[in-house]
């Protein structure tokens, strides 16, 4: 990783120039501005690109990386800069692309229930400009991201158990390739039979085969009836339980999402949940028609009383839904707030849901014997569960330990048939698990690198270890 340094000499000769040339004042290279681009919200680590280039269309994002791939400069797409695997780190400098002005909704189509945005719209842009339409772009996570952003990572969240994750719902992307190309995948169908499937080619690549500047994305109805619920349990095996049993018979959830008792009592304190305790804890959400929701509910209730929960709490106004939701998506927050002067690393695991019980015991004997302070947070409807590991930035020692907890945790998920990271991408943070993961696999993965940005010059050393992208 590159020192925090000026823009090299070559840069400001050979490269910034031309940018210039093609932005005016729309291109930066002011150390407060080169800062703000230098890092995600994840992880600690940081560098700092040559430059920062400010796109406004597709067109100048594809002159853009003409210029950078003519000159063999790594190019770095930035939305709202709120990965949490260090994919927006510049590794080697280069230039910074933020497309952060990029943010027009292109079209809605109410009838067919689709759309196709530009990639620096943010989720909450979207649904405030679908809200009259009776319509929403359902999928959610906890961060304040860009909809391009998420479409790189695979993003996903608390509604994938219903509605799916960026892969399901992305119909098609407008892609600029390294030599500036300007590509569109998929289409407003349903289904092809036609061809390779690129779109699912981009949608994960995060940035390493070429920048996304626009999304076609389904849409689904706005819900006649929402109906949320809490329900706490005297331990994690009885939540777990609960969640495994509601799957298996076919509860229609829209989201089910679990808190161990660190976790609670992060959010008791941060979010004021006063009136809960610091006890597993399940947050449930039902969509439907009133009859729909209420059947659900009652067949929920009735199911965590057989595992033992109690105190099933009902929020059925949207204040009430808004505040147990916002201290869910808060959940980052509260922990680097629960020991002032810590930070975080984050785990992302994903198991299939019958061995989810199994690697959360595991996981949570684990955070006993290491000592460790480590919320537990998950979309457990899907087999996703986080750790928020919380270890002092001056200590070495504890900063080891908690990277040690980090890594075991992600080797236990693919044990357990599953995978490192199940929503927030590899990055930088994740990056070491590819080869345990992916095996000889990773070598067609190098392969399709290789062919598609010979020269090296999208978000180089991301995703793929040691091969493509170092420089």
């Amino acid at each position: 990783m590159q020192p925090m340094t000026e823009p090299s000499s070559d840069f400001q000769a050979r490269v910034l120039p031309r940018l210039a040339a093609l932005l005016g004042d729309r291109i930066s290279t002011s150390r407060v501005m080169r800062e703000q681009h230098g890092h995600g919200e994840g992880l600690p680590d940081s560098a700092m690109p040559d430059a920062v280039a400010f796109a406004q269309t597709t067109e100048e994002v594809a002159a853009i990386a003409a210029i950078c791939n003519d000159t063999r400069t790594p190019l770095i797409p930035f939305g709202a800069g709120s990965s949490l695997e260090g994919h927006v780190v510049p590794l080697f400098g280069g230039v910074a692309l933020d497309l952060s002005g990029m943010t027009r909704i292109i079209a809605v189509n109410a009838e067919s229930m689709d759309c196709r945005v530009e990639a620096g719209v943010t989720k909450e842009q979207l649904n405030s400009e679908l809200r009259a339409s009776g319509l929403f772009f359902p999928v959610d996570p906890g961060a304040h991201a860009t909809l391009g952003g998420m479409a790189a990572t695979r993003a996903s969240g608390t509604n994938a158990v219903r509605y799916g994750t960026m892969r399901e719902v992305t119909l098609g992307l407008t892609v600029v390739t390294p030599n500036g190309r300007i590509i569109r995948t998929g289409g407003r169908a349903r289904k092809s039979a036609a061809g390779l499937d690129l779109t699912r080619l981009y949608v994960g690549s995060e940035g390493t085969l070429g920048v996304i500047t626009e999304v076609a994305l389904k849409l689904s109805g706005i819900p006649e009836t929402i109906s949320s619920a809490v329900c706490q349990f005297p331990d994690m095996q009885s939540a777990v339980g609960t969640v495994i049993a509601a799957l298996q018979i076919g509860i229609n959830v829209a989201r089910i999402e679990l808190a161990d008792e660190m976790q609670m009592r992060a959010c008791i304190r941060y979010s004021k949940l006063d009136e809960f305790q610091e006890q597993p804890t399940l947050f449930f959400e039902f969509h439907g028609t009133p009859a729909v929701a209420a059947e659900q509910t009652e067949t929920m209730q009735a199911l965590a009383e057989e595992f033992g929960g109690n105190g099933f709490q009902f929020a059925n106004r949207p204040e009430e839904r808004s505040r147990l939701w916002t201290a869910r998506h808060n959940t980052y927050f509260a922990n680097v707030a629960l020991i002032p002067g810590h930070r975080l690393i984050g785990t992302d695991a994903c198991v299939p849901i019958s061995e989810l019980a199994a690697c959360i015991e595991a996981t949570r004997k684990d955070i006993e014997e290491s000592g460790m302070t480590a919320p537990l947070v998950g979309h457990v409807g899907d087999g996703n569960f986080h750790l928020a590991i919380l270890f002092d930035p001056e200590n070495p020692e504890d900063r080891r330990k908690a990277e040690a907890l980090a890594s075991r945790v992600s080797l236990r998920a693919i044990q357990f048939g599953g995978t490192c990271s199940g929503e927030h991408g590899i990055g930088i943070g994740k990056i070491r698990y590819m080869e345990t993961e992916h095996g000889v696999a990773l070598d067609v993965m190098r392969t399709i690198k290789t062919a598609l940005d010979p020269n090296g010059i999208m978000n180089p050393g991301k995703m793929l270890p040691s091969g493509m992208g170092d420089r």
